[in-house]
């Protein structure tokens, strides 16, 4: 530190920082040292300043006394580096915007086109800055006002409240239930939620609760008692617009609701419910109303367990007054990312709330809100990687390492070029959950399309996550040191990214689901999957340059295929143990095949083909090589505990 400020060395002589003992004394306290060119002095070290001689000489007396460093002169320039610049996020996605041309109706195109060229805009001037604000003022629990009295209030920051009245003037959640454009409704809404994502200071989360909200109220009729609830949370209007929590994780965590949820319901007089219970983890407890699961007691107080004991209710946070609905802030949660939203524990104390669900058919009831609180979980991961490499690719136009700018070191670009691959399926995996959606929600969807779209949501989710985290880390390593650095808000990006792979069920959890969708359908889900991609792979047949990624593609349908028919005679535990490398190859498959459908339009660019043809030479189907390796064996799962516990108090007793 203090040799950056010295302007002249003599080599020869060591340098002494400090003495056994001492601290060096420091003159800056005092005065300024002297202007030398080329150096910039502060004087924010100490609360006097002082200029002339008097203070040169103390300066020059005491620092060179004490480090014993005389100097030569030389000229020093400040260290820096280029801050990465970005423009309007939706015309520098060049591969967003061939896949809208590519898909949308022309009178479509020109219009959203239009919309999404001005939400661009106002994302860097209005948007991004209040983004910044939310990180850097996170919400505060202020659980006693000055007389003592319990308020248990949650201080938002101006900048997070003011997001949520773009959100609601922007009709981020709104467009998808106009339907202004029929089934590409959903796709026009997720595309701009998509380009909000990175900018939102995190307030893209209370965002995909309110969408699943809603969506379960309309996927209920939209009865007349949450009429009133369902316009509000889709409402343009900023002072009638609602957020909705979603309150499941309880004491026991976890994504086991079945077994972990202790709340109950005890039935009043009037046909409305009490709620009794601890909210472990809510997100976004600032929300206006809130979806959440319980058990009904019955007249002799009791409950019943598993899935088949809770029921959904709908409750206001809030009265009429603004308190709280009978219900405490414990404290915040000291989370590691998303620190820009309230995430809480709450003691339920009698919360007045709304049975909306059949008694018992809680789970059935909130599955639609868990699709698409997990398709948002997609677009966030695709949002992150896709920021964090525009982020990258303009730092390589500015950064000079070696002689040359980083876009000129051939690994470098090399590195790039395959997070750019990852995100490119990653982007047509979620751009095909979505394109399906619209077509259910507008009644449009064949049996095969919902079987398809209910097979791709749990595939997307976890394999997107984890996608999301190697590539934003990756992203993070190609600025060098200044990845690192807080102020730069990269690391805010890795962060909040590395919860994807945990919110709405983990890798594992997910994986297992993969695996009972496939049971409850039959194996008809697979068969749709399998038939969706051959007619895909045989309309980009004709094009020559894709000819070897669409062999391979074929080549490791087979080998699905041939896993697929031969899995019932394995056993529950091969099933298990193969059930993440079974959805890490239906994800390959099916992103490979989405971007060889891309790559085969008469339009189509060079960079569209090598995307297509570079995914598609890594192993696209990881479960046979399991197979192959013995990986699924019951000898395998002994010796992963073998090899998880040795050393451990563990190994002293049976695995």
């Amino acid at each position: 530190m203090f040799a950056c400020r010295l302007a002249r060395w003599r080599p020869s002589a060591p340098c002494k920082l400090w003495q056994p003992g001492r601290f060096l004394p420091h003159p800056w306290e005092r005065c300024q040292p002297p202007s030398l060119k080329g150096i910039h002095v502060t004087a924010g070290w100490g609360q006097q300043v002082r200029t002339g001689q008097d203070c040169n000489s103390v300066w020059e007396k005491q620092v060179l006394g004490h480090l014993e460093v005389p100097f030569e002169r030389r000229e020093m320039e400040t260290l820096f580096q280029e801050q990465p610049e970005t423009g309007n996020q939706y015309l520098e996605d060049a591969f967003l915007r061939s896949y809208l041309k590519a898909h949308l109706p022309p009178k479509v195109l020109e219009e959203v086109d239009q919309d999404l060229e001005r939400f661009g805009n106002r994302l860097l001037t209005q948007v991004k800055p209040l983004g910044w604000e939310c990180e850097l003022n996170p919400p505060v629990f202020q659980q006693y006002d000055a007389w003592g009295r319990r308020v248990d209030r949650i201080v938002t920051s101006s900048a997070w409240r003011r997001l949520k009245e773009i959100a609601a003037e922007e009709g981020l959640i709104a467009e998808a239930y106009e339907r202004r454009y029929s089934n590409w409704s959903r796709l026009h809404q997720t595309v701009k939620l998509y380009l909000f994502s990175s900018f939102s200071g995190g307030f893209n989360c209370p965002l995909a609760m309110t969408d699943g909200a809603a969506k379960v109220i309309e996927s209920l009729g939209i009865p007349g008692s949450l009429k009133n609830a369902f316009d509000r949370l889709t409402s343009r209007d900023p002072k009638k617009f609602w957020t909705s929590g979603q309150w499941m994780t309880e004491r026991r965590g976890g994504s086991d609701v079945a077994n972990g949820t202790e709340t109950v319901a005890r039935k009043q007089p009037d046909g409305t419910y009490r709620l009794y219970g601890f909210k472990w983890f809510t997100s976004a407890a600032d929300s206006d109303v809130t979806l959440t699961l319980a058990r009904v007691e019955d007249a002799e107080g009791q409950v019943k367990q598993g899935s088949s004991g809770l029921s959904l209710f709908f409750l206001k946070v809030r009265d009429e007054e603004g308190k709280l609905n009978s219900i405490q802030v414990q404290r915040l949660k000291d989370k590691l990312g998303t620190r820009q939203m309230a995430t809480a524990e709450l003691w339920l104390a009698g919360a007045a709330a709304e049975l909306i669900s059949a008694e018992g058919r809680g789970v059935a009831s909130i599955s639609n809100m868990l699709n698409i609180t997990r398709i948002h979980n997609v677009l966030c991961a695709v949002a992150s990687m896709r920021r964090m490499i525009n982020l990258s690719r303009e730092y390589a136009r500015r950064r000079v390492a070696f002689g040359k700018l980083l876009k000129d070191h051939p690994l470098h670009m090399q590195t790039l070029a395959r997070m750019e691959v990852e995100t490119r399926g990653a982007f047509l995996l979620f751009m095909e959950i979505v394109r399906l959606l619209g077509l259910v929600e507008t009644n449009m969807a064949s049996e095969q399309d919902q079987l398809l779209l209910r097979l791709l949501i749990p595939v997307a989710k976890l394999y997107t996550g984890k996608q999301a985290s190697a590539v934003v880390i990756e992203a993070m390593e190609s600025f060098g040191g200044q990845g690192y650095m807080e102020d730069t808000g990269l690391p805010v990006i890795v962060r909040d990214s590395l919860v994807l792979s945990i919110w709405e069920g983990t890798t594992n959890i997910l994986s297992l689901d993969v695996l009972r969708s496939l049971a409850k359908s039959e194996g008809q889900a697979l068969a749709v999957f399998f038939s969706t991609v051959q007619k895909k792979l045989d309309l980009a047949s004709s094009t020559a340059e894709l000819e070897g990624a669409t062999k391979r593609t074929r080549d490791a349908v087979g080998s699905l295929a041939r896993f697929a028919q031969a899995a019932g005679s394995r056993g529950a535990l091969a099933t298990e143990l193969s059930a993440r490398d079974f959805s890490y190859t239906l994800a390959r498959i099916y992103a490979g095949t989405l971007l060889i459908e891309h790559a085969a339009r008469p339009d189509a660019s060079s960079a569209d083909i090598a995307a297509a043809q570079r995914w598609c030479s890594q192993e696209l189907c990881p479960v046979a090589a399991g197979l192959e390796s013995g990986s699924y064996e019951a000898k395998e799962a002994l010796l992963d505990g073998a090899l998880v516990y040795e050393g451990s108090p563990a190994c002293r007793s049976r695995l």
